[in-house]
């Protein structure tokens, strides 16, 4: 579903990726590990089409990101430390608003599905500027995937997240996972990477360092594998002059 090649994106003077290779199959479910300004979440956004590569490849089902984005947008959800949420629409009208952008069927089923299953349907009225942060991620989650996209793109989806809301996060990448969609995740957090991920992925200083199937590693060869590339992370590296 994911083909890349040679993608790199710097800002002035700065890399934030030189030169990733990744593919990912349909269905299949990834984990990027990485320190702070290793490059994860510019990945995720050129993926999502919201940020262009400064070069390289990028494909999803074999449409360049540049050239399709539209097509690709419709089959895609993303969930960010930007939440995307509309603060002064309620919790259910944000949902109905995305829906209707996505033209789903059934949206008021959809809608009141997706609010019972993020633990949100009591606070379904509340304006969503009112929402603590946890409750504001679960809100997140269930605008990206009320159309039930082909692809799941999350950056850091447990970020500020208490363990009540992890849990329930935990849930709907199962139930997504039952479905055969394709997930690409972010996070810090090894264990529930490697706990739901076919395959871990670790990115540090822009580059694709380490790869393996997630059946093929414990928690303790994956926190080693872990040190052994990024100890030595000290951030972003400067395009040579």
């Amino acid at each position: 579903m994911i083909h890349v090649r040679g993608l790199t994106r710097f800002y002035g003077p700065i890399y934030a990726l030189r030169g990733v290779d990744l593919d990912v199959e349909a269905g299949e479910s990834v984990t990027i590990l990485g320190p702070n300004g290793a490059g994860k979440t510019t990945l995720l956004r050129i993926l999502a089409t919201l940020l262009n590569p400064s070069s390289g490849e990028a494909q999803i089902d074999g449409k360049d990101l540049s050239t399709s984005s539209y097509d690709i947008r419709a089959r895609l959800g993303f969930a960010s430390h930007r939440s995307l949420i509309y603060d002064n629409l309620t919790v259910e009208e944000n949902l109905i608003f995305y829906g209707k952008l996505y033209r789903v069927p059934g949206l008021a089923a959809r809608t009141e599905d997706l609010l019972r299953t993020v633990g949100l349907l009591s606070r379904r009225r509340s304006r969503a500027g009112t929402l603590s942060r946890g409750m504001l991620q679960r809100l997140s989650l269930a605008r990206a995937i009320v159309h039930k996209p082909d692809l799941m793109l999350l950056d850091e989806p447990y970020a500020g997240l208490d363990q009540e809301s992890a849990e329930m996060l935990e849930v709907l990448l199962d139930a997504v996972r039952g479905e055969a969609r394709t997930v690409v995740m972010t996070t810090h957090n090894l264990e529930r990477g490697l706990g739901r991920s076919d395959r871990m992925v670790i990115l540090t200083k822009g580059r694709v360092v380490f790869e393996a199937p997630s059946s093929s590693l414990t928690l303790q060869q994956l926190r080693e594998s872990y040190w052994e590339h990024c100890r030595q992370d000290s951030g972003a590296e400067e395009v040579p002059s």
